[in-house]
């Protein structure tokens, strides 16, 4: 791995370089073009892209509850046990992120509050091809039906010898309401307008490469997206008391991910970040996903050796990494100095990968250094927030004169006329007004 021992200012200006966001115009003109034919063509515009995209010719669309069924019975013990940990731990950890609607009733003649209200569908997109993402199905599917959302609706790649038995059997496991083997763009298109089969829903949610995250994109504002997900990262924060071996797995554990994946380690101790070098460079020979991970490692990846622990949080905050791992001594101490990271992992047994299967909170996270800003996906991406209130007569005139006021402000007379009409005398509905709401105040208690 490349390593260097730059001043600070030098280190943040090549992070953003490492992160600098680019837009694929060829690919953004084809993803438009697949969803404006599913718009309008529908179940056969699907069948068209699975047989061109996939090589599967498709009569249905959708998977049977059968299926999913049969999917889940023919699951190891082994692994049915693995999927039932998982989704335990996932369910324990979600729950505590429920909101709640909630109600103001401290000033006599207001009422006002919020009121939480689960999305109706939702869409999870599960990737497939070469791997098997069975994690990312309870990880999407179990905090929406915590949330309270009525109807999950999954789609995923179709495959010549059919769906992973492992794929389906997750999406039972998990309650998914209806499995469609449809992938690409056209599944976020069919997911946002709807199709002959497939219904349109709220809400998007899963990782995908390049071509899912552009439709999402694209269809943000028809409906609601968690994230555009881009390659996976891990960041590490190390001091001398670390473990090279441990470390050089856990930069490898991301970068067998994608070929334009980041793994970056940034540390005090010029003897750790050689070692853990030398480290990377063995382990890589014996991955199986060598031929990806080595990309990632030489294009995208690099070792930081910086003067001080508090810049090496000013450099990390500045990576804000989908994955950070505090591998210093007395790891839960610094996390206070975390301000930009997706999940972090403290200590030298919370690999990462453990938040990816086990861990409970969940592996949908923001990358490519939108952690300064967004957070994993959880239970409130599944609900939307609507407040509400209710003002007597009396609570109204008292702030009638400071609506008015900043009304004219802002050149909105009808605004100001709106509150002032309630108080005019001469209009006959007036009085009738006032006392139907001084009436209800009354029905909350006041």
């Amino acid at each position: 791995m490349k390593i260097y021992r730059e001043p600070l200012q030098k280190m943040l200006a090549l992070v953003n370089d490492y992160t600098a966001a680019t837009t694929d115009l060829v690919i953004e003109q084809q993803v438009r073009e697949i969803i404006d034919t599913v718009i309008a063509e529908g179940d056969a515009a699907l069948r068209d892209y699975s047989e061109k995209f996939d090589g599967v010719q498709l009569t249905e669309l959708k998977v049977s509850d059968d299926v999913l069924t049969e999917a889940y019975n023919s699951l190891a013990p082994a692994l049915k046990e693995a999927l039932e940990v998982a989704k335990r731990n996932i369910e324990a950890f979600h729950k505590r992120q429920i909101d709640q609607s909630f109600i103001d009733l401290d000033t006599p003649g207001i009422v006002r509050g919020q009121k939480v209200t689960p999305l109706k569908r939702v869409g999870i997109y599960v990737p497939g091809g070469t791997a098997a993402y069975p994690s990312t199905i309870l990880m999407c599917a179990l905090p929406a039906k915590i949330a309270g959302v009525k109807e999950v609706i999954m789609v995923t790649p179709p495959q010549k010898e059919g769906i992973a038995p492992i794929v389906l059997g997750a999406a039972k496991l998990a309650s998914v309401d209806a499995v469609y083997q449809v992938g690409g763009a056209q599944a976020v298109g069919a997911l946002a307008y709807g199709t002959e089969s497939i219904p349109k829903v709220d809400k998007i949610v899963g990782p995908g490469n390049i071509y899912v995250a552009t439709a999402k994109r694209q269809v943000f504002g028809q409906v609601s997206i968690d994230m555009i997900a881009g390659p996976s990262e891990i960041g590490i924060l190390a001091d001398e008391t670390a473990n090279p071996v441990h470390l050089a797995a856990d930069l490898l554990s991301q970068a067998e991910h994608d070929k334009r994946a980041r793994a970056i380690l940034i540390t005090d101790s010029e003897v750790l970040a050689h070692a853990v070098s030398d480290e990377v460079a063995r382990q890589l020979e014996e991955l199986p996903r060598k031929d990806i991970a080595k990309v990632a490692i030489e294009e995208r990846s690099f070792i930081a050796i910086m003067d001080s622990v508090s810049d090496m949080f000013t450099l990390m905050n500045e990576v804000a990494p989908e994955h950070l791992e505090i591998q210093l001594n007395n790891a839960s101490d610094y996390l206070s100095l975390v301000e930009n990271a997706g999940s972090v992992f403290l200590g030298s047994y919370t690999a990462e990968p453990l938040g990816d299967y086990m861990g409970g909170p969940n592996h949908v996270l923001p990358t490519s250094g939108t952690a300064r800003f967004s957070s994993p996906l959880g239970v409130y991406d599944f609900v939307k927030r609507t407040a509400f209130m209710q003002f007597s007569k009396e609570r109204l005139a008292e702030l009638a004169p400071h609506i008015a006021t900043l009304a004219r402000t802002e050149g909105l007379e009808g605004h100001a006329r709106s509150i002032e009409i309630r108080f005019d005398k001469t209009k006959d509905n007036a009085l009738v007004a006032g006392k139907g709401e001084d009436t209800e105040a009354v029905a909350y208690g006041h």
